[in-house]
């Protein structure tokens, strides 16, 4: 007879992900995405605030990071796990099912940062300075998503017999509920307990918030290294935790897609981090309105889009207000054309050109 070791114990998964208020569904899944980009925003909020930052800077961020971020999230996911949607089978409009669950943190990411580099063009402030101040909350907001992911009895890794093992139910997402057997009650996963990856995950995301929070106290990072020592923290945990999980992937050369992601993403965020220095940036406001870009004791660092658009429209306006009043350069050196010194010079050039 062969004995099989049974767990001591294992971390229950919830059988319902979704809750009706009349005709609206609350999903956990999209409740815990919400409440990360609060606290990503929170976080980034007072580190630029601290940073000479106007209040609420974040927000007119988010506005535009936020939706591009889902938009590349979803798009990523799509691309790296086409199956269920375009493959045999698939249904083409589950593709806009976000609530499901399937945002790919490398596209969220990529296409965040251009939404982010809009809002900070706009602005005028650095990208890099933003960058450096979500650095700590990004993995936050990561963390706190991982939960609806433990709701949607998603993202499990290879079966355990470890006290921390993972019960997983047959879940329909749809529905936002463990299918259930004749008697009512949930059908689990065979072979379970599994590794919760998702737990992995939240907790190698918060130490990921704690070490870039210290190294950035400590060495004041500028020009965008804290976030990328967000970035190479990440990927080294990323790395180990999807080589734990079992669902259904692409693979290159027998590694998970999300694996050789995690290596490329890691050698850049390196290569910038080794590369790139400068002084960690800050913001001053001057008594027009205008932002300028300075380190920490306030000496100016020169920045090509350190003038706002507002203060080049100024300067443009008074330029145009001075020429229409003679009070410009051109103005000026008309009125200076009428100085008999000024005459006297036309005069004797043109006596001269008349002898020639």
């Amino acid at each position: 007879m062969t004995l099989t070791a049974q767990p001591l114990a294992a971390i229950p998964s919830p059988t319902q992900a979704v809750w009706h208020i009349g005709p609206l569904p609350l999903r956990a899944y999209a409740i815990f995405i919400l409440l990360g980009i609060i606290a990503a925003c929170a976080i980034t909020e007072a580190r630029l605030r601290k940073r000479g930052a106007p209040k609420w800077v974040v927000l007119d961020v988010a506005v535009w990071a936020v939706p591009f971020g889902i938009v590349g999230g979803r798009i990523y996911h799509l691309i790296t796990s086409p199956d269920a949607y375009f493959g045999e089978g698939g249904n083409p409009m589950k593709a806009f099912a976000i609530w499901e669950g399937g945002l790919g943190i490398w596209g969220a990411v990529a296409l965040g940062g251009v939404g982010a580099w809009i809002a900070c063009r706009r602005m005028g402030i650095p990208l890099t300075m933003v960058a450096d101040a979500l650095a700590p909350g990004l993995p936050v907001a990561q963390a706190i998503g991982r939960l609806g992911n433990w709701f949607n009895n998603e993202l499990y890794g290879s079966p355990t017999n470890l006290p921390w093992g993972l019960t997983v139910y047959d879940f329909n997402l749809s529905a936002g509920e463990a299918n259930r057997d004749a008697n009512g009650d949930p059908i689990e996963v065979a072979g379970g307990p599994f590794h919760p990856t998702f737990l992995y995950e939240l907790v190698w995301n918060l130490g990921v918030a704690l070490l870039v929070w210290l190294v950035d106290r400590r060495w004041k990072l500028g020009k965008g290294r804290a976030f990328a020592l967000y970035v190479m923290a990440y990927c080294v945990g990323r790395f180990w935790i999807e080589a734990l999980r079992i669902d259904e992937a692409h693979e290159i050369l027998g590694m998970r897609v999300n694996n050789w992601v995690s290596i490329l993403v890691f050698l850049g965020a390196l290569l910038y981090f080794v590369r790139v220095r400068g002084p960690q940036e800050h913001v001053r406001l001057d008594d027009d309105g205008h932002l300028h870009l300075v380190t920490a004791d306030g000496t100016p660092i020169p920045w090509r889009g350190s003038k706002s658009d507002a203060a080049t429209a100024g300067a443009g306006d008074s330029a145009a207000s001075d020429a229409d009043s003679g009070g410009g350069a051109s103005g000026e050196a008309s009125s200076a054309g009428d100085t008999p010194a000024d005459g006297e010079s036309a005069q004797a050039s043109q006596q001269a050109a008349e002898q020639k």
